[in-house]
C-alpha cells in the first residue's frame, strides 16, 4: 500500500468552512479499508519540535491517518519493509490546518514530524492501540536514512522528548514487516 495524500474538500461560507475528515464509504471506495481503533492528538508548544521516527512492531504494528489541525508540520514517513526496493527510502509532505491534507501512512514505515509553527496540534487515526512492548523507532538524525528535517536557521537541534532522543539508528534495529508488491510512493486522493 502506498502513503495516500487525501485532499478534504471544504464546503465556505461567510461563517468559515465544514470539512468530512473521515467517511468509511468513501475511503472504502478508494480501497482504504481500516478498522480505526483509537484517535490520537497532540499538541506541540514550540517550532522545531521533532516527534518520531515511530511504529509499533508485529501484530502491533499500526496504520496511521494523520492531519495538523493548527500550524503547520512536515510529515514524513520511512518504508521499513526490508524486500521493498525503496527500505530505507522516506518521502515528505507539509500538513498545515489550511491546506487540510491527510496522510494515510500504512503498516510498515516508520512516522515523525517536526514542526514548523508553534503551537501546532496534529490528530490522528490508527488501526492498533498503543502497545508498549511493540513501541519502538528510529532516531531522526541517522545518516542511513539522511532526512531532510527543515530546521528554522535559528534552531540548531530540535526539540524531542526523552524516549525519541535514545531512539536507535537503523543498523541497530530488525524489521519483520512484510512487503506487498508496492515500493514507496505517494498516491494522491482529492475529494
Amino acid at each position: 500500500m502506498p502513503l495516500t495524500l487525501i485532499s478534504t474538500r471544504r464546503f465556505a461560507d461567510a461563517r468559515g468552512w465544514f470539512t468530512e475528515n473521515f467517511n468509511a464509504a468513501r475511503f472504502s471506495h478508494w480501497g482504504l479499508e481500516y478498522a480505526w481503533c483509537q484517535d490520537n492528538h497532540s499538541y506541540s508548544a514550540e517550532a522545531g519540535t521533532l516527534r518520531g521516527l515511530h511504529f509499533q512492531t508485529g501484530a502491533h504494528a499500526q496504520t496511521k491517518l494523520v492531519r495538523c489541525s493548527r500550524g503547520v508540520i512536515y510529515d514524513v514517513a520511512v518504508d521499513l519493509r526490508p524486500e521493498s526496493p525503496t527500505f530505507k527510502q522516506w518521502r515528505s509532505v507539509h500538513l498545515s490546518a489550511e491546506n487540510g491534507l491527510q496522510l494515510l501512512v500504512p503498516k510498515g514505515y516508520a512516522h515523525g514530524f517536526l514542526t514548523l509553527t508553534p503551537g501546532c496540534e496534529v490528530m490522528y487515526k490508527v488501526d492498533a492501540p498503543y502497545a508498549p512492548e511493540a513501541d519502538s523507532g528510529v532516531a531522526w538524525d541517522d545518516p542511513e536514512l539522511a532526512v531532510d528535517w527543515p530546521l528554522p536557521p535559528e534552531i540548531a537541534l530540535p526539540a524531542l522528548s526523552p524516549k525519541d532522543a535514545v531512539l536507535r539508528r537503523m543498523a541497530a534495529l530488525a524489521f519483520d514487516f512484510s512487503y506487498d508488491g508496492q515500493p514507496l510512493s505517494v498516491r494522491e486522493i482529492v475529494q
